[in-house]
């Protein structure tokens, strides 16, 4: 590796970023406002069914799931992405970091489609599950009350603290995790999604409950994440999210009535 750890620290400065950079951002930019209108739009077609998969088959879920995902990752990942490139620039005077970049973001991004299709699974067994027992449907409220606990629990824990910490120091993860050629962007890509993935997977699950389309509720996450892996009081703000979590999942298991869709679960 040819670059120092130093290199990789200005890529916040624009008069530092190569015109790929540049480039880069701006697609990243243009990607996340596409995806945030075509979420919008999709979730207010009125062509969703009721449940945890609203109806969907697996593919069409996946489709709807990656868009959503790029709608409210990217934002927060692109510290991170640019950090690569910038890297990719400063290897032996290289300014082709497009490829490479891109070819990180993608395996980023299929890392987030492999937890969807998890997610769909369980989902459509969770589904399944409760249709075969109305004891199951009947405290499907408190059901997500757990979830919010577990979340919130989660939020405090220290794989989540590991995680985040490195989330939040994109120029320490591209320095001591590089691979070289597109074949090692695509592990770093991969590595990136898997820590993203361990930091955020239980704040995604709380989507399930609140309506995985829920347009406010995808906002408010996607804003929470952003803040606390850019923000400099991300850690106090993931700290206070959990104990948040924690307390209405405790408030929604002693009243059901807490959660806004408890009546139509």
């Amino acid at each position: 590796m040819e670059f120092s750890r130093r290199s990789t620290f200005d890529f916040r400065s624009p008069g530092s970023r190569a015109r790929s950079e540049r480039l880069i951002l701006a697609i990243l930019v243009a990607l996340t406002l596409a995806a945030w209108i075509a979420t919008v739009v999709q979730s207010g077609s009125g062509g969703m069914g009721m449940g945890l998969t609203m109806g969907l088959t697996g593919p069409l879920f996946l489709a709807i799931w990656s868009t959503m995902m790029a709608a409210m990752m990217f934002p927060s990942s692109a510290p991170m992405i640019l950090a690569f490139a910038c890297a990719c620039r400063d290897r032996r005077g290289r300014h082709d970091a497009f490829v490479p970049t891109l070819a990180f973001a993608g395996a980023y991004l299929l890392v987030w489609v492999g937890a969807g299709g998890v997610a769909f699974l369980l989902a459509q067994w969770l589904q399944n599950l409760g249709m075969q027992s109305m004891w199951l449907m009947h405290n499907a409220a408190r059901f997500a009350g757990l979830v919010f606990v577990a979340a919130g629990v989660y939020q405090l824990s220290p794989p989540k603290r590991m995680c985040l910490a490195k989330c939040r120091s994109p120029q320490d993860f591209v320095f001591t995790s590089w691979r070289d050629g597109y074949l090692g962007a695509v592990q770093m890509g991969l590595r990136h999604g898997q820590l993203c993935l361990g930091c955020c997977w239980l704040l995604f699950a709380i989507l399930f409950p609140l309506g995985v389309m829920s347009v406010p509720a995808m906002a408010v996450l996607a804003l929470l994440i952003f803040a606390e892996k850019i923000l400099p009081a991300g850690i106090a703000i993931s700290r206070g999210v959990g104990a948040a979590l924690t307390l209405y999942g405790i408030l929604v298991l002693a009243l059901p009535q807490a959660l806004p869709l408890a009546g139509r679960m």
